[in-house]
């Protein structure tokens, strides 16, 4: 008999985590996948494609409704879990229905962080963090209209990008001193403010928010520094927060967020966590990568493989930023004690640097040209020594294979 596999989340985590059960033996188990959004799992990185009009909602889909009837998976589209009962297996929905689980797997992601400033709750203030934030966004969109977008990271910039497609004019609020803090070194972020701008996108850096200011709904964004940029709509993308709530209310143990082991088990027999919500060894990534990896260990498990662990990830970032390239993975800054190296070509937009460390790639940023990023990646995690082609890795793989040929 098939045991009850309860999947609390309905993301680009859990579709992998099911997707990686199917190559292996899914029919040992009866799965049932909740979801909070009323759609099948999708891919998030695309959003910002959505909002541009340069892909329709339905195309971010990640598998159609027919493969997940064809693998005997029930998906529960709309329906949010509320409590968690360890002691007897079961998971409450908001319709008072309830699943009996053997095994419960919480992949419930994040939540975007909302600023708690004057004027927040103001209509024409929203997030972008799902379908549902792209479509309230893309109805407000329109030709001339003016839009603040608070956060410099990935999702921000991807929010201004949709948006200027779409016609907005748009100011990009950031509060640290440079674009994807996270993700690029100040050259690169350099060179991506610039090509945003070219774009039309204001970037206003070292930039605090005050507050919003409005009658009915918003018209202006105050800064800190006593500046106002006028604003129909806003958009926050300051970060997000792993969402944890569900599993706390169950006893769970939560520190930023839902605290697992190298088995991707939580401290409560039969729950694991995978995705952005879980944290493990203090770390929330908070990226696709390292929840794919996640699943592919916990798939592993599931079908009794108990030396299976999950190590953690080498953070690494591939990603089409508005449009641009970007890649970047490891110590891409640097740490003391590391060398650099540099190869940067203004005339095409190029620039790439590689952090080596006794001989070894330890981090990589790439700007506009990333098709040796993946291969960089792979030195980085196999700790393969550079020094026989430590001459010529800056051009990448191309050029080291016919080196030594």
């Amino acid at each position: 008999m098939s045991e009850p596999l309860v999947i609390i989340g309905n993301g680009m985590a859990a579709a992998r985590l099911v997707e990686e059960l199917s190559c292996r033996a899914l029919g040992r188990y009866a799965v049932a996948v909740v979801g909070e959004e009323p759609t099948l799992a999708y891919n998030r990185v695309l959003l910002s494609s959505v909002l541009a009009r340069e892909v329709a909602s339905s195309e971010i889909e990640l598998k159609p409704a027919r493969w997940w009837r064809e693998h005997g998976v029930t998906v529960l589209c709309g329906h949010a879990a509320t409590v968690i009962d360890p002691q007897i297996r079961r998971v409450r929905l908001a319709s008072g229905a309830t699943l009996p689980y053997a095994k419960l797997v919480l992949a419930t992601g994040s939540r975007p962080i909302q600023l708690t400033v004057p004027g927040a709750t103001l209509p024409g203030v929203l997030t972008f963090r799902d379908l549902g934030d792209v479509a309230r966004i893309g109805s407000a969109a329109a030709q001339g209209l003016k839009a603040v977008v608070i956060g410099g990271g990935l999702l921000g910039l991807e929010a201004a990008y949709g948006l200027a497609k779409a016609g907005a004019t748009v100011d990009v609020v950031h509060l640290m001193d440079r674009l994807m803090e996270r993700q690029l070194d100040p050259r690169a972020a350099a060179m991506l403010r610039r090509a945003l701008e070219a774009k039309g996108i204001a970037v206003h850096l070292n930039a605090e928010t005050a507050g919003m200011r409005g009658a009915k709904r918003v018209e202006a964004v105050a800064l800190k520094d006593g500046r106002e940029l006028a604003a129909d709509l806003v958009i926050m993308a300051v970060g997000i927060r792993p969402s944890a709530d569900l599993a706390h209310t169950a006893g769970v143990a939560v520190n930023r967020g839902i605290v697992v082991d190298d088995a991707l088990q939580t401290n409560i027999a039969g729950i694991h966590a995978i995705g952005e919500c879980a944290e493990h060894r203090g770390i929330c990534y908070g990226l696709v990568e390292p929840a794919y990896e996640q699943a592919r260990i916990l798939a592993r498990r599931f079908v009794g493989n108990t030396d299976a662990a999950y190590c953690g990830s080498v953070l690494a970032t591939n990603l089409k930023v508005s449009g641009i390239n970007v890649f970047s993975a490891g110590d891409f800054l640097g740490r003391p004690g590391t060398e650099q190296i540099v190869l940067c070509d203004p005339g095409l937009d190029s620039y790439r640097k590689l952090v080596v460390a006794d001989g070894y790639l330890v981090g990589a940023v790439l700007y506009g040209d990333t098709s040796d990023g993946l291969w960089y990646l792979d030195l980085i995690r196999s700790g393969t020594s550079i020094e026989p082609f430590r001459s010529d890795l800056v051009f990448g793989q191309a050029l080291v294979e016919r080196m030594a040929a």
